[in-house]
């Protein structure tokens, strides 16, 4: 066995679909597509040669201690399932944690590379009655393929049930009201139901079996026993005994538990669409200039540096950067923001926006799974392959629920019979409203009546979907709005927090220093002023000198090029233009060079006290005037800091500038605590303070002196157009530079947390009544199991539900926004 080096995926040299010859070793390859990649640049992978079977995993990068892999998992039939696959994932040596999602059918494996590996994670789900599809794309292609094989299966198997179960249902009907008895009904109930127990329902009772075989008990489990002692009572009635005859309801049993199955799969399908929606969104094909020619390719053949043709109207295929052309982008998609964006030669564009206008020639500087879409599809999986720590609870219910519910089934049973005129009294009463209550049956068959019922309308499976379907539309509409979550601990924290604190420069501002004022002595204009400035600066690298350049340059002056320079560290700089000395600095440098600059001291007092970085620009020893740079603040700051306060939270800001500076910017955002002067290495520090002094924090930031603060907070979230060391370091990535995110983040995760617990509630809610009122023969078995499948069925309808709440800021929503849900 050998291992590509380009995916990291086992090859088998003897199927290998291409091998490589280079350094004097051999490689092989899954696909010509990887080839090519190693081919067109072969110092970028690692050398890897022929190993034995096993000794090298997928998905096992090296030099880490913890790694993790996504699993997709095949034969799972409620949340009982996935606790039994995670129990034997967790077994495995080396495994840290695992975590089993029922409603997507993943299972995510955090292991150490050295102790563990794929083919132990696969054997162990193996062991456990299941089977694993593979990993990544192939994965995810063979489990599409499955689930829509078994959509089909369980259809069929429902149209099989009903089309028997349906005479059968109305022969029982007509028998229980007393209007006609057909004869020969006990043996023709016993015949009706046995294909409907054989053959539609035969994968359930082999998947209960199955389960029972590997030493636990899923929900078929409960069906085969409920179904399975309906079904008896037929025979048992027709061999003299007195029973009565309940293997009609059997039958009907297992129409409706099928019926249930079927139907929740489909809302379990709708619930789950959010990840197959992001991969329908990438272009199929890209075209591409090789060898002087246009050519059009598959999507997943462009390498790196190819330059591609994106002609007005296409999906842009991977990510890159203009290098010839001007256009608007669509980038909605990534962003959510529906304004397009104008790219020029020298800007990066995202792979799957659309490019609206003119032709654009872009060179792929990522492809494959290094893409954003790709990146965004791996962060959407993780998220909703991680536990909600509300969720432990239910986990640990769901976990004994099936053994438990077997025996208050056997205990209820035990019941009737010992205390049978207790229970007899209870069902002569009952029989008054309910007609399917017969109390002349016999103690034995009511006994056997509210055994029946209590297996099968408990229900695990509500329980165990009630978080992940939850999670997985809430991480969805994330991603499709630009907002990005990690894990589900954060959906859950973010609700629970209670300041959020923004780093100044590059969240709360643009990052991007800008003229704000220029001032003029008497005599003097100020673009004469701009002029003087401008020609000293541009030849500094300095962002303040790059800012008054740019700022030359708006107003139509082209700056001379100095004769002298000479920068001065932290004071400004020096030169000589047209003959003349130059100063442009700080008060420092000017008392340096003799300059009175008392006549603009009110003005630069002013300017200072607006939070102006302020600048004297003097010539031959006279000052002609001050300039005032600022990093001005993004355009939806205060509405943002604004909203954030309406909805109960705390807002601070971190800044490593002066206190002066600082409260400037404050003010004008609407920030009442400041922390001012704080160094890089002191914002941990400061976090921590804070959390002990407030309770949860979140942090927003993008630079990399962000990125301890950011991991140090409860909640860390990283500006997207910030660096990749603060997005790695987040729980949350905004793909927008704009705080309307931030905002969308928090009305997204109270709003997915409040799905959850409505969730859980009725999950929990629905057991508790529904099994007392079973255990008492109020309810009829056909009737629990038909409220059983609905319970499963409500919970992710519920939470599909969760679309259709607004989490857009209430300055962004346009219309009747009275009518929009809104997020406490």
């Amino acid at each position: 066995m050998a291992v590509d080096p380009v995916c990291k995926m086992d090859v088998d040299p003897q199927g290998a679909a291409a091998t490589s010859e280079h350094g004097g070793a051999t490689y092989y390859f899954c696909s010509r597509n990887c080839k090519e990649r190693f081919d067109a640049r072969p110092e970028r992978y690692l050398k890897v040669e022929e190993e034995a079977p096993s000794a090298r995993r997928p998905q096992e990068p090296a030099g880490s201690e913890y790694q993790s892999v996504m699993l997709q998992i095949e034969g799972m039939h409620c949340a009982a399932c996935a606790g039994t696959i995670q129990k034997s994932l967790c077994k495995v040596k080396g495994v840290k944690e695992a975590v089993v999602n029922f409603a997507s059918g993943q299972g995510r494996v955090e292991y150490a590379p050295s102790l563990a590996g794929y083919d132990d994670f696969v054997q162990a789900v193996r062991n456990a009655g299941y089977d694993v599809s593979g990993t990544g794309a192939a994965g995810e292609s063979a489990a599409e393929e499955a689930s829509v094989r078994q959509m089909r299966e369980a259809r069929w198997h429902m149209v099989l049930a009903w089309a028997v179960t349906g005479p059968a249902t109305v022969l029982m009907l007509l028998e229980m009201l007393g209007l006609y008895k057909v004869p020969g009904y006990e043996w023709l109930m016993v015949v009706l139901a046995l294909p409907v127990l054989a053959v539609a329902g035969y994968s359930t009772y082999r998947s209960a079996l199955k389960s029972l075989r590997h030493g636990s008990a899923n929900m078929d489990v409960l069906i085969m026993l409920g179904t399975g002692s309906a079904f008896l009572t037929g025979p048992l009635s027709l061999a003299g005994l007195s029973v009565f005859n309940y293997a009609g309801v059997g039958a009907m049993i297992m129409a409706f538990h099928l019926t249930g199955r079927f139907v929740e799969a489909k809302a379990r399908g709708r619930a789950s669409q959010a990840i197959r929606k992001l991969l329908e969104l990438g272009a199929k094909t890209a075209r591409v200039v090789r060898d002087g020619e246009e050519r059009e390719i598959p999507v997943d053949e462009v390498l790196e540096g190819d330059v591609m043709i994106v002609r007005p109207g296409e999906k842009i295929p991977t990510d890159g950067e203009v290098i010839d052309g001007e256009s608007a982008v669509d980038e909605s998609m990534a962003t959510g923001e529906s304004i397009p964006v104008t790219k020029n030669a020298g800007d990066e564009v995202i792979g799957a926006t659309i490019n609206q206008q003119g032709a654009l020639r872009v060179k792929a500087t990522r492809v494959g799974k290094e893409t954003f879409l790709a990146q965004v599809v791996r962060m959407v999986q993780e998220a909703q392959a991680t536990r909600v720590p509300i969720q432990a609870f239910a986990d640990r219910v769901t976990a004994y629920f099936v053994p438990a519910v077997v025996g208050l089934s056997v205990l209820t049973f035990l019941m009737w019979l010992l205390f049978h005129p207790f229970f007899d009294a209870i069902a002569t009463r009952a029989a008054a409203v309910l007609p399917w209550v017969n109390p002349d049956v016999g103690a034995f068959s009511l006994a056997a009546f509210a055994a029946i019922a209590v297996m099968v309308i408990a229900c695990p499976c509500a329980l165990g979907l009630a978080t992940p379907t939850a999670l997985m539309v809430g991480s969805g509409m994330g991603a499709q709005n630009g907002i990005l979550i990690r894990s589900g601990e954060a959906i859950q924290a973010m609700k629970d927090v209670h300041m959020i604190v923004f780093d100044k420069t590059g969240t709360l501002t643009r990052g991007q220093p800008e003229v704000t004022d220029v001032v003029a002595a008497a005599g003097t204009q100020e673009d004469e002023v701009l002029r003087w400035a401008a020609s000293l600066e541009s030849v500094s690298e300095h962002p303040l000198a790059m800012a008054v350049v740019q700022a030359a340059q708006e107003r139509g002056i082209d700056p001379s090029h100095p004769e002298k320079f000479e920068a001065v560290t932290g004071k400004g700089v020096r030169g000589r233009l047209n003959g003349r000395d130059i100063l442009v600095g700080t008060r420092k440098l000017m008392g340096e060079g003799g300059v009175d600059y008392s006549a603009l001291a009110a003005r630069f007092a002013e300017l200072e006290e607006r939070g102006r970085t302020t600048t004297l620009v003097a010539v031959e020893g006279k000052v002609i005037g001050a300039i005032g740079i600022a990093d001005t603040l993004k355009d939806d700051s205060v509405q943002a800091v604004q909203e954030l306060k309406e909805m109960g939270l705390e807002v601070a800001m971190i800044t490593g500038d002066n206190e002066r500076t600082a409260a400037a910017i404050a003010g004008q955002v609407g920030i009442d605590r400041v922390l001012a002067n704080v160094l890089p290495d002191q914002k941990v520090a400061e976090i921590r303070r804070l959390q002990q002094e407030v309770g949860l924090v979140a942090m927003v930031g993008d630079g990399i002196n962000d990125a301890p603060a950011l991991t140090q907070a409860d909640v860390g979230i990283a500006i997207g157009t910030g660096t990749d060391i603060a997005i790695e370091s987040s729980d949350i990535t905004l793909v927008r530079g704009e705080l309307s995110a931030v905002v969308s983040a928090v009305k997204l995760s109270r709003a997915t947390f409040r799905k959850i617990k409505q969730n859980l509630y009725w999950a929990f809610g629905y057991n508790l009544v529904a099994i007392p009122l079973a255990m008492l023969g109020l309810l009829h078995p056909v009737i629990a199991e038909a409220a059983m499948a609905f319970s499963s069925i409500s919970v992710v309808s519920n939470s599909s539900l969760l679309q259709r709440v607004r989490i857009a800021p209430s300055y962004l929503q346009v219309g009747n926004s009275a009518a929009a849900p809104r997020v406490p």
